[in-house]
């Protein structure tokens, strides 16, 4: 066929359901792969051999039986199936290659998101991200009014996606919440199996508090003070052990054993699985805050940004699943 010239095809539908139950043998099997009635399969396959010509099923009581002309057109079908499927998926993989900037808390970056970015890589790997770490990506107090952060406020330079931790409420803005976060004393598992024993919350009294002064103002973020008494524990001097401006350092302390740090339960799941952590009490304090990918609403849905939102709350989803 000259490349000019139109091509006179069955509709689309009518080809898939006929290879479907042509690779089946049944109208059910197919109806339940393409999600319609066996009645719309029948339909769609009887509409064909009435543009053809010609019988393609030989119906029989107990399933399907091709015909002679369906024996010889289904491999040029299926090959024609099997192009149409590549040529879509270059021109998907087309559109979904080039450069993603992706901005981030630093905590979120380091403790949650970095670590998993090789799943990311394999799945889509001809997205370029690049990461970028801001303490401008973290509401600030003084934002957190009843109409929200606009989009000015919420883009961090030229990144295509941010992840916010804050209130959500950011008008103008594609807005998916990552996940919910809570805080958790986390100390070195040498500290909680060691003396003085920290079996109890009570016995904090006699070690180390780790602070972290990342964002000493915002009230979204419980302090020791908060968590003890959640705890019931009163008379513990929370004036005492070092301070940090930093919570990845704050966690690294931890983890060297200098002493018990306040946590994001999200964040802190990792060091806790691999043994770097543990967790000697099960009282949590939750935020005012949570983690939120969000992105302008002219972007939102190009396919690298779609890809990356769904990969992430996909690996979110998949932390918070029981088992």
């Amino acid at each position: 066929m000259h490349p000019c010239m139109p091509y006179h095809l069955p509709p689309l539908n009518s080809l898939r359901a006929f290879e479907a139950a042509a690779r089946h043998l049944s109208f059910k099997k197919a109806a339940q792969e393409l999600h319609v009635t066996p009645a719309a399969i029948s339909h769609q396959v009887k509409g064909l051999e009435e543009s053809l010509g010609v019988k393609l099923f030989h119906r029989l009581p107990r399933g399907l039986r091709l015909t002679d002309e369906a024996q010889s057109a289904l491999p040029k079908l299926r090959e024609g199936f099997d192009c149409l499927a590549a040529a879509i998926e270059r021109t998907r993989r087309h559109g979904m290659a080039g450069i993603l900037t992706v901005s981030t808390p630093p905590s979120f970056a380091t403790r949650w998101l970095v670590p998993r970015l090789q799943l990311f890589a394999a799945r889509y790997p001809d997205v370029d991200l690049r990461i970028s770490t801001t303490m401008n990506t973290i509401d600030d107090r003084r934002d957190d009014a009843p109409a929200g952060i606009g989009l000015a406020g919420v883009r961090d330079g030229d990144a295509d996606v941010t992840i916010r931790f804050g209130s959500g409420r950011y008008p103008g803005c594609r807005v998916d919440k990552v996940f919910a976060v809570s805080y958790i004393p986390v100390c070195s598992p040498r500290l909680s199996a060691g003396e003085p024993p920290l079996r109890q919350p009570e016995d904090l009294r006699n070690h180390t508090l780790l602070h972290d002064d990342t964002l000493p103002d915002l009230a979204e973020r419980p302090s020791w003070d908060q968590w003890l008494k959640a705890a019931g524990v009163p008379d513990v001097d929370v004036s005492r052990g070092p301070h940090f401006n930093s919570s990845v350092l704050a966690l690294e302390a931890a983890v060297d054993g200098l002493g018990v740090a306040l946590g994001m339960r999200p964040l802190v799941a990792p060091d806790i699985a691999a043994g770097r952590l543990v967790a000697p009490f099960d009282i949590s304090v939750p935020s005012g805050f949570a983690y939120y990918l969000v992105c302008a609403e002219a972007v939102a849905d190009r396919p690298r940004v779609a890809a990356f939102r769904d990969w992430l709350l996909e690996e979110a989803r998949n932390d918070s699943a029981p088992g």
